[in-house]
């Protein structure tokens, strides 16, 4: 059987400015918070860091020559804080002027931008006096983002304020796994507050300076189950996961409000922290982070079988095996366990669970995104594999089975949304390169283009050509 994809539909690729860029400290650009946090000790897996990474900020129209080879038609990127406003001062005209090559590259090969203000790259002196848990921070994130549409208004409609804001705040502020590199429950609360209302400052600025811009921000989900449904422990463990990695940014966005349950549980743990984020929300602030958007991006890669007590077999931890001493990003973790059930498994250990994403999108959509008039993106679904070059005839191939198998997977999952009457206007693969994959380093590779890191040879893998003949036929 064939499936037809909706002619509004967009086939792209996504990555991000750390992971590829390289030109760490050239052009003016001065370190973020993840060139600190690679310095660290046992921060990253084999002490690696993003000084080089792909090389594309100079490499980019061998690049973008490439993503027109395969027939993407828009390629999801961000933009380096660090490198058009340095330390968050003032402007540096070169970093702009690559995003300004980038974007002429893309739109002379018919490649739609899909620009992403933020992914993770905080300028390390904005971190010096407080990073996401200082609300000045806020102002500073405007001032770059406001210089981000003054160079490119004109050219991108396609507007992400945050990626994944989960992992920004909890899992980099209270979980330590990711720069900074902090194990507390307050900053993760105060961060996740302070980014969300820098996404909705940033959107009321950008949408009174050209209201036809599409506006929206990417969210990280899970699904999560309980593993006996009948169990109240074991669908208490599901409703705070939900709560903490799903809820607690959908409902201020959409709703105007944090879930009330879920800060009742955190309160019971840690009541100082919920204190000080109860200070942190002024008036207005809720109000400003609901502002209207125009696309929600989707990121998922796996979802979670939850039980209340131990089970008898516990899932694999999918975490870096770094020397970092870090904790769970959930605030209110006791009492939550996940349970093994046999799905395959990536080389991160992440379960592949594609009708997971078919149920996650009718969620959003008919909860959240429906009744607000938001259409919906998948910005990021991919997986690791331990992939294998292969040279034959002079020429490099990667026969990636299990990455060919997990795309068609996951794409007829968003097919079976589309069905069901879910308005989903795209699909991004993460991502288009092998690249930094932030603390499990280069140790992990996630591209459909092989990376040779010594050399920086591009290799389309064989799910890369897939994803070009799917591309072309614009079915499954």
């Amino acid at each position: 059987m064939t499936r037809a994809f909706p002619q509004n539909f967009l086939f792209g690729a996504a990555t991000a400015a750390y992971q590829i860029e390289g030109a760490a400290f050239e052009d003016g650009r001065t370190a973020s918070i993840w060139d600190a946090f690679c310095r660290v000790p046992g921060a990253v897996i084999g002490g690696d860091d993003g000084d080089v990474a792909c090389d594309h900020y100079h490499r980019h129209p061998q690049d973008v020559a490439l993503m027109k080879d395969l027939g993407l038609q828009t390629y999801r990127f961000s933009t380096s804080w660090s490198r058009v406003r340095p330390d968050g001062g003032a402007v540096n005209a070169k970093g702009v002027d690559f995003y300004e090559r980038l974007v002429d590259e893309l739109l002379a090969n018919d490649i739609l931008p899909w620009l992403t203000l933020y992914h993770w790259d905080m300028p390390q002196a904005l971190q010096d006096v407080g990073g996401w848990t200082n609300r000045d921070t806020v102002s500073r994130f405007l001032e770059y983002a406001g210089t981000m549409h003054d160079a490119l208004g004109d050219r991108v409609n396609v507007w992400t304020t945050l990626n994944e804001p989960w992992c920004s705040s909890f899992l980099s502020y209270t979980g330590g796994e990711h720069a900074p590199g902090h194990t507390s429950v307050a900053e993760g609360l105060l961060s996740a507050h302070h980014l969300l209302l820098a996404h909705g400052e940033t959107v009321r600025e950008l949408r009174g300076r050209d209201a036809s811009l599409n506006l929206g921000i990417t969210l990280n989900h899970t699904v999560a189950d309980p593993a006996d449904p009948t169990n109240p422990a074991d669908v208490d463990a599901a409703r705070r996961v939900d709560g903490q990695f799903n809820r607690w940014f959908l409902d201020p966005i959409y709703r105007g409000e944090y879930p009330a349950d879920i800060v009742e549980d955190i309160r019971v743990v840690d009541a100082e922290a919920v204190a000080r984020f109860d200070e942190a929300v002024h008036d207005g602030d809720l109000a400003t982070i609901a502002q209207r958007i125009d696309t929600q991006g989707v990121n998922y890669y796996h979802g979670d079988l939850l039980a209340g007590a131990a089970p008898e077999h516990a899932a694999v931890e999918s975490v870096p095996d770094t020397e970092r001493a870090v904790r769970s990003p959930y605030p209110s973790f006791e009492g939550i366990h996940a349970v093994e059930r046999g799905l395959p498994r990536t080389a991160q250990n992440w379960e592949v669970q594609p009708e997971g994403l078919t149920r996650l999108l009718q969620r959003i959509w008919s909860e959240y995104a429906e009744p607000a008039g938001v259409a919906l993106s998948l910005t990021e679904n991919g997986a690791a594999y331990d992939d294998v070059a292969v040279i034959a005839d002079g020429e490099t191939r990667v026969h990636d089975d299990d990455r060919t198998e997990f795309l068609r997977l996951h794409l007829a999952a968003v097919l079976d949304a589309v069905d069901a009457g879910v308005d989903v206007r795209g699909y991004f693969y993460w991502s288009l390169f092998d690249n930094f994959e932030w603390a499990w380093g280069y140790d992990k590779r996630f591209g459909i283009v092989r990376v040779d890191y010594d050399t920086q040879q591009r290799s389309v893998k064989d799910s890369g050509r897939e994803y070009a003949r799917i591309i072309a036929a614009r079915a499954l």
